[in-house]
């Protein structure tokens, strides 16, 4: 029988793999990152979203947002809109091309994720959420940012997303 430790490395080589595998799937089916698609989901659910809103959803800087939607924008799949009743506001808009592209796009691997953890008894949950708890403690890196880029499962309802 292998070691523990093996085991539960071997797992988590698997998981960064997945994750890893997944993106450069919907970057090369659809020429977008997974941050970039996480901005088209959050504009899609929020149409008067302004770039500090977005940044704040997403969990993402403003900057780092501004450079991720010059892309989308270059890629025309979604537009800056000035307001009308306060010039200096800046709306960002969904172009039919986004609309089409998130419509298209598969689930986010957190969607998959969560659907199918919530298919198991609570008891494993909190099992699994303990046990990955523990091993980030083990590897000292309970103080290691990792909010970015996850947004509330029933926002990535396709439904909302529809063309």
């Amino acid at each position: 029988m292998e070691p523990y430790e093996l085991t539960i490395l071997r797992s988590l080589r698997k998981i960064i793999r997945v994750v890893d595998i997944h993106s450069r799937k919907i970057n090369t089916q659809f020429q977008i990152t997974v941050p970039q698609l996480l901005c088209l989901y959050s504009v899609a659910r929020n149409p008067e979203h302004t770039m500090s809103e977005l940044a704040h959803d997403i969990n993402l800087g403003t900057s780092t947002v501004n450079g991720i939607v010059d892309r989308l924008e270059a890629k025309e799949l979604i537009c800056r809109r000035r307001s009308d009743k306060d010039r200096r506001k800046v709306f960002l808009d969904l172009t039919k091309k986004g609309k089409r592209l998130i419509h298209h796009a598969p689930p986010l691997l957190q969607e998959t994720l969560s659907k199918k953890m919530a298919k198991l008894p609570e008891l494993e949950q909190a099992t699994i959420s303990l046990a990955l708890k523990t091993i980030v403690q083990l590897l000292d890196a309970e103080d290691i940012d990792a909010s970015a880029n996850l947004i509330p499962n029933d926002a990535l309802n396709k439904e909302n997303h529809s063309p």
